[in-house]
Protein backbone atom coordinates (compact mmCIF):
# COMPACT_ATOMS: atom_id res chain seq x y z
CA UNK A 1 0.00 0.00 0.00
CA UNK A 2 1.56 3.30 -0.88
CA UNK A 3 2.26 5.43 2.15
CA UNK A 4 0.12 8.89 1.65
CA UNK A 5 1.92 11.95 3.37
CA UNK A 6 0.68 15.27 3.87
CA UNK A 7 3.86 17.21 2.53
CA UNK A 8 2.08 20.76 3.57
CA UNK A 9 2.43 19.72 6.80
CA UNK A 10 5.98 20.30 6.31
CA UNK A 11 6.90 22.36 2.94
CA UNK A 12 7.45 25.93 3.45
CA UNK A 13 6.63 28.41 0.15
CA UNK A 14 5.97 31.31 1.94
CA UNK A 15 9.07 32.56 4.25
CA UNK A 16 7.62 35.31 6.07
CA UNK A 17 4.79 33.17 8.19
CA UNK A 18 7.40 30.53 8.87
CA UNK A 19 8.12 30.45 12.75
CA UNK A 20 10.38 27.65 14.09
CA UNK A 21 8.99 27.04 17.46
CA UNK A 22 5.80 25.76 15.64
CA UNK A 23 7.73 23.44 13.86
CA UNK A 24 7.84 19.79 15.21
CA UNK A 25 10.55 17.78 15.67
CA UNK A 26 8.63 14.23 15.99
CA UNK A 27 5.26 13.63 14.39
CA UNK A 28 2.87 9.71 14.65
CA UNK A 29 5.14 7.36 13.11
CA UNK A 30 4.27 6.61 9.23
CA UNK A 31 5.73 2.49 9.39
CA UNK A 32 4.31 -0.23 11.76
CA UNK A 33 7.47 -1.87 12.04
CA UNK A 34 11.01 -1.81 10.57
CA UNK A 35 10.04 -4.39 7.42
CA UNK A 36 6.74 -1.67 6.78
CA UNK A 37 9.43 0.90 6.70
CA UNK A 38 11.71 -1.24 4.43
CA UNK A 39 8.85 -1.82 2.39
CA UNK A 40 7.82 1.84 1.96
CA UNK A 41 11.58 3.28 1.33
CA UNK A 42 11.97 0.86 -1.64
CA UNK A 43 8.97 1.94 -3.15
CA UNK A 44 10.22 5.57 -2.57
CA UNK A 45 13.91 4.75 -4.08
CA UNK A 46 11.86 2.66 -7.21
CA UNK A 47 9.91 5.64 -8.43
CA UNK A 48 13.06 8.55 -7.27
CA UNK A 49 15.15 6.56 -9.57
CA UNK A 50 12.59 5.70 -12.68
CA UNK A 51 12.18 9.51 -12.65
CA UNK A 52 15.81 10.33 -12.36
CA UNK A 53 16.23 8.34 -15.64
CA UNK A 54 13.90 10.36 -17.06
CA UNK A 55 15.47 13.15 -16.09
CA UNK A 56 19.08 12.00 -17.34
CA UNK A 57 17.61 10.93 -20.55
CA UNK A 58 14.99 14.36 -21.69
CA UNK A 59 17.93 16.29 -20.37
CA UNK A 60 15.99 19.65 -20.26
CA UNK A 61 15.98 19.69 -15.90
CA UNK A 62 18.31 19.55 -13.18
CA UNK A 63 17.84 18.95 -9.35
CA UNK A 64 19.74 20.30 -6.38
CA UNK A 65 19.12 18.87 -2.98
CA UNK A 66 20.35 20.70 0.08
CA UNK A 67 20.49 19.12 3.51
CA UNK A 68 20.94 21.49 6.38
CA UNK A 69 20.73 20.71 9.96
CA UNK A 70 22.62 20.57 13.91
CA UNK A 71 24.90 18.07 14.20
CA UNK A 72 23.49 14.36 14.61
CA UNK A 73 20.07 15.57 13.20
CA UNK A 74 20.87 12.38 10.29
CA UNK A 75 21.64 13.99 7.51
CA UNK A 76 24.71 11.48 6.27
CA UNK A 77 22.41 8.60 6.80
CA UNK A 78 19.15 10.26 5.09
CA UNK A 79 20.91 10.95 2.15
CA UNK A 80 22.29 7.15 2.09
CA UNK A 81 18.79 5.81 2.35
CA UNK A 82 16.92 7.55 0.24
CA UNK A 83 19.31 7.59 -2.76
CA UNK A 84 20.77 3.83 -2.45
CA UNK A 85 18.42 2.90 -4.72
CA UNK A 86 19.16 5.68 -7.44
CA UNK A 87 21.49 5.29 -10.52
CA UNK A 88 24.69 6.80 -10.06
CA UNK A 89 25.33 7.90 -13.20
CA UNK A 90 22.40 10.37 -12.66
CA UNK A 91 23.73 11.57 -9.14
CA UNK A 92 26.28 13.77 -8.03
CA UNK A 93 26.83 14.51 -4.17
CA UNK A 94 29.03 16.95 -2.45
CA UNK A 95 30.10 17.30 1.61
CA UNK A 96 31.22 20.59 2.20
CA UNK A 97 33.49 21.15 4.86
CA UNK A 98 35.50 24.78 5.75
CA UNK A 99 36.79 26.40 2.75
CA UNK A 100 39.73 26.28 1.39
CA UNK A 101 42.46 28.98 1.19
CA UNK A 102 41.99 28.96 -2.49
CA UNK A 103 38.34 28.93 -2.00
CA UNK A 104 38.31 32.01 -0.02
CA UNK A 105 39.86 33.89 -2.74
CA UNK A 106 36.55 33.56 -4.01
CA UNK A 107 33.02 34.85 -3.39
CA UNK A 108 30.84 33.09 -1.01
CA UNK A 109 28.89 31.17 -3.27
CA UNK A 110 31.56 30.42 -6.06
CA UNK A 111 32.58 26.78 -4.59
CA UNK A 112 29.09 25.93 -4.53
CA UNK A 113 28.01 27.06 -7.82
CA UNK A 114 31.20 25.25 -9.98
CA UNK A 115 29.49 21.97 -8.08
CA UNK A 116 25.68 22.47 -9.06
CA UNK A 117 24.01 19.81 -11.03
CA UNK A 118 23.86 20.42 -14.81
CA UNK A 119 20.80 19.17 -16.36
CA UNK A 120 19.68 15.67 -16.23
CA UNK A 121 21.68 15.18 -13.05
CA UNK A 122 20.14 14.71 -9.34
CA UNK A 123 22.45 16.73 -7.30
CA UNK A 124 23.05 16.98 -3.48
CA UNK A 125 24.96 19.44 -1.71
CA UNK A 126 25.53 18.22 2.08
CA UNK A 127 25.64 21.55 3.67
CA UNK A 128 25.67 24.53 1.49
CA UNK A 129 26.05 28.29 1.18
CA UNK A 130 23.47 28.56 3.98
CA UNK A 131 26.44 27.88 6.17
CA UNK A 132 27.43 31.16 5.46
CA UNK A 133 24.35 32.55 7.15
CA UNK A 134 23.92 30.15 9.74
CA UNK A 135 27.80 28.95 11.44
CA UNK A 136 29.33 32.53 10.22
CA UNK A 137 26.87 34.41 11.52
CA UNK A 138 26.60 32.72 15.38
CA UNK A 139 30.41 32.99 14.85
CA UNK A 140 31.27 36.68 13.00
CA UNK A 141 34.86 36.14 13.56
CA UNK A 142 35.03 33.82 10.23
CA UNK A 143 33.64 36.65 8.59
CA UNK A 144 35.83 39.51 9.80
CA UNK A 145 39.01 37.61 10.44
CA UNK A 146 39.32 34.40 8.08
CA UNK A 147 36.98 35.22 4.81
CA UNK A 148 39.44 38.15 3.97
CA UNK A 149 36.54 40.53 2.89
CA UNK A 150 36.84 44.31 2.16
CA UNK A 151 36.36 46.38 5.55
CA UNK A 152 33.90 48.22 4.07
CA UNK A 153 31.75 44.62 3.75
CA UNK A 154 32.48 43.71 7.07
CA UNK A 155 32.14 47.15 8.90
CA UNK A 156 27.92 46.32 9.18
CA UNK A 157 27.57 42.45 9.50
CA UNK A 158 24.19 42.61 9.41
CA UNK A 159 24.32 44.47 6.35
CA UNK A 160 26.44 41.85 5.12
CA UNK A 161 23.94 38.26 6.25
CA UNK A 162 20.86 40.61 5.05
CA UNK A 163 22.56 41.00 1.75
CA UNK A 164 23.86 37.34 1.63
CA UNK A 165 20.49 35.53 2.24
CA UNK A 166 19.48 38.17 -0.82
CA UNK A 167 22.36 36.92 -2.77
CA UNK A 168 20.89 33.26 -1.79
CA UNK A 169 17.39 34.06 -2.78
CA UNK A 170 18.51 35.69 -6.18
CA UNK A 171 20.32 32.66 -6.90
CA UNK A 172 18.00 30.10 -6.62
CA UNK A 173 15.49 31.98 -8.64
CA UNK A 174 18.26 32.12 -11.71
CA UNK A 175 18.71 28.42 -10.75
CA UNK A 176 15.03 27.96 -11.63
CA UNK A 177 14.56 29.73 -14.64
CA UNK A 178 17.77 27.71 -16.15
CA UNK A 179 16.46 24.52 -15.33
CA UNK A 180 18.06 23.48 -12.28
CA UNK A 181 15.29 23.02 -9.48
CA UNK A 182 16.44 23.17 -6.06
CA UNK A 183 14.45 21.87 -2.75
CA UNK A 184 16.02 22.88 0.54
CA UNK A 185 15.76 20.40 3.77
CA UNK A 186 15.71 21.43 7.21
CA UNK A 187 16.26 17.93 9.23
CA UNK A 188 15.00 19.52 12.43
CA UNK A 189 16.22 17.50 15.21
CA UNK A 190 15.50 18.39 19.40
CA UNK A 191 17.97 19.60 21.34
CA UNK A 192 17.10 16.61 23.88
CA UNK A 193 17.25 14.01 20.59
CA UNK A 194 20.67 15.54 19.95
CA UNK A 195 22.02 15.12 23.31
CA UNK A 196 21.31 11.44 23.03
CA UNK A 197 23.09 10.88 20.17
CA UNK A 198 26.12 12.57 21.08
CA UNK A 199 26.02 10.23 24.57
CA UNK A 200 25.39 7.47 22.35
CA UNK A 201 28.61 8.19 19.92
CA UNK A 202 30.30 8.74 22.88
CA UNK A 203 29.09 5.60 24.68
CA UNK A 204 29.19 3.00 21.56
CA UNK A 205 32.50 2.11 20.22
CA UNK A 206 32.14 1.87 16.80
CA UNK A 207 30.32 5.75 16.65
CA UNK A 208 32.94 7.06 18.87
CA UNK A 209 34.98 8.85 15.22
CA UNK A 210 31.68 10.57 14.77
CA UNK A 211 32.25 13.08 17.73
CA UNK A 212 33.72 15.64 17.84
CA UNK A 213 33.97 17.70 21.33
CA UNK A 214 33.35 21.37 19.54
CA UNK A 215 30.00 19.85 18.49
CA UNK A 216 29.07 19.76 22.37
CA UNK A 217 30.33 23.44 22.37
CA UNK A 218 27.75 24.20 19.63
CA UNK A 219 24.98 22.91 21.69
CA UNK A 220 25.15 26.18 23.83
CA UNK A 221 24.25 28.36 20.77
CA UNK A 222 20.81 26.62 20.19
CA UNK A 223 18.64 29.12 20.47
CA UNK A 224 21.02 31.45 18.01
CA UNK A 225 21.07 28.79 15.59
CA UNK A 226 17.13 28.27 15.87
CA UNK A 227 16.56 32.09 15.51
CA UNK A 228 19.06 31.83 12.31
CA UNK A 229 17.32 28.94 10.67
CA UNK A 230 13.90 30.81 10.82
CA UNK A 231 15.29 33.78 9.45
CA UNK A 232 17.13 32.18 6.60
CA UNK A 233 13.61 29.94 6.10
CA UNK A 234 11.86 32.96 5.86
CA UNK A 235 14.13 35.06 3.24
CA UNK A 236 14.81 32.04 1.14
CA UNK A 237 11.65 30.34 1.00
CA UNK A 238 9.92 30.54 -2.47
CA UNK A 239 6.78 28.31 -4.35
CA UNK A 240 9.84 27.65 -6.79
CA UNK A 241 12.43 26.89 -4.25
CA UNK A 242 10.86 25.59 -1.00
CA UNK A 243 12.21 24.82 2.54
CA UNK A 244 10.92 21.59 3.69
CA UNK A 245 11.24 21.41 7.82
CA UNK A 246 11.34 17.69 8.48
CA UNK A 247 10.89 16.51 11.91
CA UNK A 248 14.22 14.21 12.84
CA UNK A 249 13.66 12.54 16.24
CA UNK A 250 12.97 9.72 14.31
CA UNK A 251 15.45 8.42 11.68
CA UNK A 252 12.88 6.59 10.03
CA UNK A 253 10.03 9.01 10.06
CA UNK A 254 12.45 11.43 8.75
CA UNK A 255 13.73 9.63 5.36
CA UNK A 256 10.44 8.56 4.77
CA UNK A 257 9.05 12.24 4.86
CA UNK A 258 12.45 13.16 2.63
CA UNK A 259 11.50 10.66 0.11
CA UNK A 260 8.05 11.84 -0.46
CA UNK A 261 9.12 15.56 -0.72
CA UNK A 262 11.79 14.41 -3.43
CA UNK A 263 8.98 12.25 -4.85
CA UNK A 264 6.59 15.22 -5.06
CA UNK A 265 9.43 17.91 -6.41
CA UNK A 266 10.61 16.00 -9.09
CA UNK A 267 6.99 14.75 -10.27
CA UNK A 268 6.71 18.48 -10.55
CA UNK A 269 9.28 18.68 -13.74
CA UNK A 270 6.60 16.27 -15.75
CA UNK A 271 9.02 14.05 -16.22
CA UNK A 272 8.70 12.10 -19.70
CA UNK A 273 10.82 10.01 -22.02
CA UNK A 274 12.08 11.68 -25.09
CA UNK A 275 10.18 11.67 -27.94
CA UNK A 276 12.91 11.28 -31.32
CA UNK A 277 12.11 12.82 -34.26
CA UNK A 278 11.19 10.71 -37.45
CA UNK A 279 14.42 10.89 -39.03
CA UNK A 280 15.54 9.23 -35.71
CA UNK A 281 12.92 6.82 -35.39
CA UNK A 282 13.67 5.40 -39.28
CA UNK A 283 17.08 4.87 -37.95
CA UNK A 284 15.68 2.56 -35.53
CA UNK A 285 13.00 1.17 -37.56
CA UNK A 286 16.49 0.57 -39.87
CA UNK A 287 18.53 -0.85 -37.41
CA UNK A 288 15.49 -3.34 -36.31
CA UNK A 289 15.25 -4.83 -39.36
CA UNK A 290 18.98 -5.33 -39.92
CA UNK A 291 18.83 -7.23 -36.53
CA UNK A 292 15.61 -9.23 -37.31
CA UNK A 293 17.55 -10.10 -40.88
CA UNK A 294 20.25 -11.64 -39.20
CA UNK A 295 20.24 -15.55 -39.58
Amino acid sequence: MKLQINLDDFRVTKGKDFRIKKAKTKVKSLYRDNAHYEELIAQFRSEIDELQQKMYAQDRHGMLLIFQAMDAAGKDSTIKHVMSGVNTEGVESHAFKRPTSGELDHDFLWRHIIASPPRGRLGIFNRSYYEEVLVCKIHPDIVTKIQRLPHETTADLKRLFKDRLQDIANYEAYSHRNGIHIAKFFLHVSNEEQKKRFLARIDTPSKNWKFEEGDVKERAHWDEYMTAYQDTIRATATPECPWYVIPADDKKNMRLIVSAAVLAEMKKLRLTWPKLPQDQLAVLAHARQLLMSEP
